[in-house]
């Protein structure tokens, strides 16, 4: 692997766990600066059903915000990164823990699921950015209803 491949490695590993770091810490405008392309196609229906969507960057961060912004607190963790270039495009894959807490009296405080995540990305002028992001659900246990706001 010459310097050049290894160098758009670790630049495309270290994109996609700052979409989870900033998440994580609301850090929603270096999430926009440094994560995200101007148009995401995202793919969250293992979990949610539907139909895959493109979506403007500052929309999905927006969904992102207003969704996480009920929580006491997230964390998404990324393991086993893959990645493959070819020239100014990628696709990344990883293994996800995502941990999701609301603490309440009425029922479970943590949500957490599993999966991967196949990240697609194009080279920019500001480096690599994320523009798709399909997610995986294989496993779930906890208190779901924290997600929805209510805990019933």
């Amino acid at each position: 692997m010459s310097d050049a491949e290894l160098r758009d490695r670790l630049d495309i590993i270290e994109v996609c766990t700052r979409m989870c770091w900033h998440t994580d810490k609301r850090e929603w405008e270096q999430l926009r600066s440094l994560v995200f392309a101007e148009k995401v196609q995202v793919d969250y229906t293992s979990l949610n059903g539907g139909e895959p969507a493109e979506m403007a960057a500052d929309e999905l961060i927006d969904a992102w915000r207003s969704l996480l912004s009920r929580l006491a607190s997230t964390q998404h963790l990324l393991t086993n990164q893959l990645v493959r270039t070819s020239g100014d495009t990628a696709v990344a894959t990883a293994d996800f823990q995502a941990t999701h807490l609301l603490p309440n009296a009425l029922g479970g405080s943590l949500w957490t699921l599993g999966g991967h995540y196949r990240f697609t990305l194009r080279r920019a002028a500001s480096g690599w950015r994320i523009d798709g992001l399909t997610m995986t659900t294989d496993w779930a246990k906890g208190n779901r209803k924290i997600m929805e706001g209510t805990t019933r």
